[in-house]
């Protein structure tokens, strides 16, 4: 089990930076690639861009709680909840996806 794990490529734990504009506020948020490459799915799926998704994203859950602690981690989790999501609409892409198959 723990192969399918330690064998991931070191690029998709890698951080990476990026600058975007939140409510008029450029921020810089850092992530590793295997978020930014959710994220880019999500935003794909939703016709946006990444940016756009995420300044969309901090909007609404600041209408919703009013506050956001770790707005980096409320992304990684976003990430896992929409892959989550994914595997529960087409479990059957789930699987060929992740190389069971």
């Amino acid at each position: 089990m723990c192969e399918l794990y330690v064998k991931a490529d070191p690029i998709l734990y890698e951080s990476r930076s990026r600058s975007l504009r939140i409510c008029g506020v450029v921020t810089t948020l850092r992530l590793e690639n295997q978020f930014w490459d959710i994220l880019s799915e999500i935003a794909a799926v939703d016709g946006m861009t990444t940016n756009q998704l995420i300044a969309k994203l901090y909007e609404e859950v600041m209408d919703y709680r009013g506050e956001v602690v770790n707005f980096a981690s409320f992304l990684r989790v976003s990430c896992m909840r929409y892959l989550s999501q994914r595997r529960v609409s087409a479990p059957e892409l789930s699987v060929v996806r992740a190389g069971v198959k």
